[in-house]
């Protein structure tokens, strides 16, 4: 005790100036703090209330007589005194309690002023003897309710509990010592302790503690010690424990005995407590001064120590610790701001009490971390690093990490600094910096057992402690694969296991592996990214992978079934890119795939990719491939090589040249064939459009000279002058031919004017064709596809044929003509004649008299009898036999019907333009078809009705 240190946390406010105002004439007795005021009782019987300045608000008289005890209410504006009355009868004390209401003030004109006193309480009654008070507490319980306790000098404890207010009491008595020994058995001080439910009392005398348990009926008692101490030695802890002051010692009391001991010497006149401070006012018997004492038992130190004169009263309010001496002076004694504090200790270097300072007070985070920053600065200083960084830590979340690490950089502590980074990463405030020097420190040091701890910790939340790329770029920079890779296979970010397997490793098998251990779409994804280089080293395997995810583990039954699940898939386009440098290899897994699936959603794009592999002279996109490019070279310098070493040289190249330009030739046509069939199976006939791009096979078999997959896409598309066109560049007259048998027959929709083109291409030929335009007269003629007229003008400008070629032609379609004239002269001479009839027997209907003869009814054979009718056909009928209709012949009338039905749908086709124009398109001569809508008056009908109209 005698080596606790003191400082001057405290200060005196008032600078000795402040003293109890004039008003206030007689001795205190008493005083009590609370609710922002002082109230002061006087042996006069007087009670006054004190501002925060100490400035008299009002008194008022309370008591007739001395006023001996009073306390201050908390939860209401309440003041319970205990005082002297005049004694108006010898039965009846003295003493009594009462209880003012200081919100409500006596009215005016009253007898006396101050507050109105609300209830008057006789402590002594017959069951209660009168005996000295000796101490006096007020517990207040859920309002109204109070509990007083009233303290005698014979080891009597009164108690007064209820609502005082209306009188709903109850009194109990509790006795400490037995009726021996009055004298040392008095009350000196009350404190009541309230845990929960629980409600106790402890009592002192001068040679005992004592504890009562209230919550029993009766209380039940339990001595706790049997030493004592004096009056106004007695305080109460923030804990509930009770304290007593003796001379050698101070005392802390718990329910179930002793606690800690203090020693302080000295007579403890006045014992309190402030914030968890210790107050003490020792008297010295030696000097007769008095001192006055705070102490930090938490710190062990004195906060502050004073001499002082002679205290009477010592009480807490407003934040101030407030001593009234005898002398009528008045002690405002106040605490330091928490900065003030911590200056002082600083400039002691008293870091260790600074910090215990900080913690028991319960300053919050920030400041500790200032105070241990400093305990840091200051053992960095004198080169304690090891105890500096022990202090640096602590400041962990509150202290910007930098200003730690630039000093150990600086001080090239690299231990030291692992250490704070190894914190940081533990409390989860590492940023990806803090990683990267963390793992640097790690490899510089070759500390492989602490990296491995760092990347491989067994706790469940490894992954969250550091940026995982962060170190996986670390791990990788220094050379530590393995440990890169464990980071990254076990945060999942394949990309980053493969790129350390691939670049760094060159494992590619071990890659294909991880690949293939991956989900599909994972999978997908890494192809993507590190399919070029797979595919540059392991072909076959990568493209066993690529199937696998495109086509869902080759499930090719659920996936030619349902489409749904094919459309999630991934495409085999997706991962084109991949084989920028390998065409061969794409063109074995486009191959494959279509091979097992048959309706994926991108097999037009599929089909477009292979016909350009396929067409392709050199197998080769139109970026040159890295295997091409390595043949150039190695053509290049055999070529050089050979010029550089004579024709002998070249001997010797040569039939390894030749032997590879013949395998590259039937590789070329082997794909060739693949490309014809590909163009077919994805156009049948059945297909309206095929599953490829037109225009782009058309311009790849033009630009590679595939004269097959051209004809087969021309015909396809009718283009049949087209196709006509490629055997004529060709000079293919047999091909020609074919082609015209084929496409030029009307009978299979073909277009037979195509040996008229034919026919035109041999006439401007310019050489000897005989026996081909021989032939082709033969389907001219068979088919009536040109006039001979027009056949002789077109062969006329070949001057290699002779008329010999046509001679037979002529001959055959001249005979056939002359007897096509004589059938017409025929034909016209019977429909002259047969005109020649009809004006005739009109002009006979018009001029001449009909004589009607018969003389039966053509409808029922019975003798013809009047009425009847007869027509001009030279039927007649009896009327009745004709009904209503009287107008037409019955027997002519089905005829007539016809012939006008025959008439009115040639003038409706006459009006149908679409279809006059159509036969007259389709027929092999349009002249025809002319003539025959002139010939039956169709044309000129419609004409003169447009006119009319």
């Amino acid at each position: 005790m005698y080596q606790w240190r003191k400082f001057e946390f405290f200060e005196e406010k008032s600078g000795g100036k402040s003293s109890i105002p004039a008003e206030i004439t007689g001795r205190i007795d008493c005083c009590s703090g609370g609710r922002g005021r002082i109230v002061i009782g006087c042996d006069d019987g007087t009670v006054s209330l004190l501002d925060r300045g100490f400035k008299h608000i009002y008194g008022f008289q309370a008591h007739a007589s001395s006023v001996l005890f009073l306390q201050q209410l908390k939860q209401r504006n309440y003041l319970v005194t205990v005082g002297e009355e005049d004694q108006t009868s010898s039965h009846l004390s003295s003493i009594c309690l009462k209880v003012f209401d200081l919100d409500k003030m006596q009215p005016e004109g009253s007898s006396s002023t101050g507050p109105v006193c609300v209830q008057i309480l006789r402590i002594f009654t017959n069951q209660f003897p009168e005996a000295k008070i000796t101490s006096f507490l007020v517990l207040e319980e859920a309002p109204p309710i109070l509990l007083i306790s009233i303290g005698l000098d014979n080891g009597s404890i009164y108690c007064i509990k209820g609502d005082l207010t209306r009188e709903r009491i109850s009194r109990f008595k509790l006795h400490v010592e037995g009726p021996v020994e009055t004298s040392d058995s008095s009350i000196t001080g009350l404190g009541f302790r309230v845990e929960g439910q629980a409600l106790q009392l402890f009592a002192i005398t001068p040679t005992s503690v004592s504890l009562f348990s209230l919550n029993d009926n009766p209380p039940r008692r339990q001595t706790l010690d049997q030493i004592g101490c004096n009056t106004n030695a007695v305080t109460m802890s923030d804990h509930m424990d009770l304290i007593i002051g003796r001379p050698e010692a101070v005392y802390f009391y718990e329910v179930d005995g002793r606690g800690p001991c203090w020693a302080f010497d000295g007579e403890k006149k006045f014992l309190g407590w402030f914030r968890g401070y210790l107050l003490c006012v020792i008297g010295d018997q030696i000097n007769s001064k008095n001192s006055f004492n705070i102490y930090d038992l938490k710190n062990k130190l004195i906060a502050n120590s004073m001499v002082v004169g002679e205290v009477s009263h010592m009480i807490c309010e407003w934040g101030y610790i407030i001593l009234i001496m005898s002398d009528r002076k008045v002690l405002f004694i106040g605490e330091k701001d928490m900065e003030s504090k911590l200056d002082m200790l600083f400039k002691k270097n008293l870091y260790n009490v600074a910090i215990n300072l900080v913690h028991s007070q319960q300053a919050d985070a920030v400041a500790t971390a200032e105070v241990l920053r400093k305990y840091g600065d200051h053992l960095y200083g004198k080169q304690e690093y090891d105890e500096a960084m022990s202090q640096y830590i602590q400041t962990i979340g509150h202290l910007e990490p930098s200003y730690v690490i630039q000093k150990f950089l600086d001080a090239q502590r690299i231990y030291n600094l692992t250490n704070y980074l190894e914190q940081l990463h533990e409390r989860g405030l590492a940023s990806k910096d803090h990683t990267t020097l963390l793992l640097n420190c790690y490899t510089k040091l070759k500390d492989v057992e602490k990296l491995n701890k760092f990347i491989k910790g067994d706790d469940s939340v490894s992954e969250q402690r550091f940026d995982v790329e962060t170190a996986i770029r670390v791990c990788r920079s220094a050379g530590y694969h393995e440990h890169a890779m464990y980071v990254a296979k076990k945060a999942k970010r394949h990309e980053w296991y493969l790129k350390i397997l691939l670049e760094d490793l060159g494992s590619y098998q071990e890659a294909l592996q991880y690949i293939s251990s991956l989900e599909p779409n994972q999978a997908g994804v890494t192809l993507k990214e590190y399919g070029k280089i797979l595919i540059e080293h392991r072909p076959a395997e990568t493209i066993g992978i690529l199937m696998k995810v495109c086509t869902d583990s080759g499930e090719t039954k659920r996936i030619r079934s349902n489409g749904a699940r094919l459309s999630m898939l991934p495409s085999p386009m997706d991962f084109i890119n991949s084989f920028v440098h390998s065409p061969q290899s794409l063109m074995d897994f486009l191959e494959k795939y279509v091979s097992r699936v048959k309706d994926s959603p991108a097999q037009t794009e599929i089909n477009n990719t292979l016909l350009e592999l396929y067409l392709s002279n050199s197998l080769s996109f139109p970026s040159i491939s890295r295997e091409n490019v390595g043949d150039d070279l190695n053509f290049k310098a055999n070529n050089s090589w050979e010029v550089a070493n004579g024709s002998a040289s070249g001997k010797k190249t040569k039939p390894f040249t030749e032997s590879k330009d013949v395998k590259k030739e039937n590789d070329r046509q082997e794909r060739f064939q693949k490309g014809l069939s590909l163009l077919k199976s994805a156009w049948t006939s059945e297909m309206e459009y095929p599953m490829y791009d037109v225009d782009l096979a058309i311009i790849l078999c033009e630009m590679n000279a595939f004269k097959d997959g051209l004809l087969f896409l021309y015909e396809k598309m009718k283009l049949y002058k087209e196709v006509f066109a490629c055997y004529m560049q060709a000079h293919d007259h047999e091909g020609l031919i074919a082609c015209c048998k084929k496409l030029g027959d009307s009978s299979q929709g073909g277009d037979p004017s195509l040996w008229g083109d034919l026919l035109k291409y041999f006439g401007e030929l310019g050489e000897d064709c005989s026996k081909e335009v021989k032939e082709v007269l033969t389907y001219i003629e068979r088919d009536d596809v040109l006039p001979p007229i027009v056949v002789v003008q077109l062969l006329s400008k070949n001057p290699c044929l002779t008329l010999s070629v046509v001679k037979d032609y002529i001959a055959r379609r001249l005979e056939q003509e002359s007897k096509l004239i004589e059938d017409d002269r025929k034909s016209i001479e019977k429909y002259q004649e047969g005109t020649t009839s009809m004006r005739k027997e009109i002009q006979e209907l018009r001029t001449n008299a009909k004589i009607f003869q018969l003389s039966k009814c053509t409808a029922c054979t019975f003798t013809l009898d009047l009425p009847a009718v007869h027509f001009m056909c030279m039927h007649s009928f009896h009327l009745r036999c004709l009904g209503d209709n009287e107008k037409e012949c019955p027997e002519c009338a089905p005829e007539y019907r016809a012939v006008l039905e025959t008439k009115r749908n040639l003038e409706q086709n006459a009006k149908d333009q679409d279809r006059f124009f159509q036969q007259v398109k389709s027929s092999k001569d349009g002249f025809s078809v002319i003539a025959d809508y002139f010939s039956k008056g169709i044309l000129s009908k419609t004409a003169n009705d447009t006119d009319n109209t």
